[in-house]
């Protein structure tokens, strides 16, 4: 049984070992690659920052309404629409 996973673990170990490669990509592909990598991680970073930093913007906002500012969204007055007058 232990021998089975030894031989397995091993043979993997072996297909993922790179093997030689006669081949010259030059410095244009090198760069192309790593700025793409690098917009990837920008992107990714981005993303996150949005996330985390809406809703802390919106809690900040929502403090501000409280004190006698604007009032926030989907409170009267606060999309720009009036009531009409009843009659």
């Amino acid at each position: 049984m232990m021998r089975k996973h030894v031989s397995a673990v091993l043979a993997l170990a072996v297909l993922l070992l790179p093997g030689v490669a006669s081949a010259y990509i030059g410095p244009g592909a090198g760069l192309s690659a790593i700025g793409s990598l690098l917009a990837l991680i920008g992107a990714v970073l981005l993303a996150i920052v949005g996330f985390v930093w809406y809703p802390i913007r919106r809690l900040l906002r929502r403090g501000k309404g409280a004190k006698g500012g604007t009032p926030p969204a989907g409170k009267a007055g606060g999309d720009g629409t009036q009531d009409p007058p009843n009659k």
